[in-house]
C-alpha cells in the first residue's frame, strides 16, 4: 500500500493531551514505518486557544487557575494534574506543574504559523510544547517566542517581525473559525484525509486503524478513477 495522507491537528499549547496526542501519534506512525506499511503522512497544526481571557502576564499558580477554570476545589484540582502528569510519565514527558508559567497562547500560534511558512512547524510546536510544560518556560511574550524559534534554526528578526506586525494573526483567526465549522469544542482532534476525525490523544492502535482505513479508501478511489 502507498498512500500518502494529510493530517491537520487543531491544537494549543498550553493543553497537556495535545502533547500526550502529538506523542500517541509519533508512536502510531513508527509502528506504521516498522510494518513497512507504505504509509507517508504530512501533518500540519492549525490552531485552537482553550483560554482566549488569559492574560500574557498570569500571575499565581497554574493550580488555582484550574481550579477557578473548572469551578472545583484545589484539592481535585491537584489531583487531575497528578493524573495527567503520571499519563505523560507513560509517554516519556516529564511535565513540571509546579514551575508552569500559564499565558495566553495566541503569539505562540502565530510563530507556529511563520515557522510552517519556512517549513519548520513541526519542530516549533515541539520547542513549545516542552517549554510551557517540561520547562517552566514564558510561551506568551515576544522575546522568549523568538529565543524558541532561533534554537530550531529560525531567523530572529524575521521572527520578531512576524510577531511584532500580526502578519499572521488572520490565519490563526481562520484556523479557530475552521475548527468551529468542523463542530470541534476541545483539543486535540485530528482530521485524517480530509474525512476521518479523532478527537482527543487516542491510544497509538487508534491512530493505526484509521491512518491504515484512509490510506485503503485513498487507495481505493484511486482505482476508481484509474480504472
Amino acid at each position: 500500500m502507498n498512500a500518502t495522507l494529510k493530517i491537520d491537528i487543531w491544537s494549543d499549547i498550553a493543553c497537556p493531551w495535545c502533547y500526550i496526542g502529538k506523542r500517541r501519534l509519533e508512536e502510531a506512525l513508527r509502528r506504521l514505518d516498522a510494518a513497512d506499511s507504505g504509509i507517508g503522512v504530512e501533518i500540519e497544526y492549525h490552531s485552537f486557544e482553550l483560554s482566549p481571557d488569559t492574560p500574557v502576564d498570569f500571575e499565581g499558580p497554574i493550580l488555582d487557575y484550574f481550579a477557578d477554570a473548572k469551578g472545583i476545589s484545589k484539592d481535585q484540582a491537584q489531583q487531575m494534574l497528578a493524573q495527567v502528569t503520571e499519563v505523560a510519565a507513560g509517554e516519556g514527558l516529564d511535565f513540571r506543574y509546579d514551575i508552569l508559567q500559564h499565558t495566553k497562547t495566541l503569539k505562540a500560534h502565530e510563530l507556529l504559523h511563520h515557522a510552517k511558512a519556512h517549513g519548520r512547524q513541526i519542530d516549533m510546536k515541539e520547542r513549545l510544547l516542552k517549554a510551557y510544560f517540561v520547562e517552566g518556560g514564558y510561551v506568551g511574550r515576544v522575546d522568549d517566542l523568538v529565543r524558541y524559534a532561533t534554537e530550531i534554526g529560525l531567523d530572529a528578526d524575521e521572527a520578531r517581525a512576524a510577531l511584532e506586525d500580526g502578519r499572521y494573526g488572520a490565519d490563526v483567526a481562520a484556523d479557530i473559525a475552521q475548527a468551529r465549522g468542523y463542530g470541534i469544542q476541545g483539543v486535540p482532534f485530528f482530521v485524517i484525509d480530509t474525512k476521518y476525525g479523532v478527537s482527543g490523544a487516542q491510544d497509538p492502535a487508534v491512530f493505526v486503524e484509521v491512518l491504515e482505513k484512509a490510506a485503503a479508501d485513498q487507495q481505493a478511489r484511486a482505482g476508481v478513477d484509474v480504472g
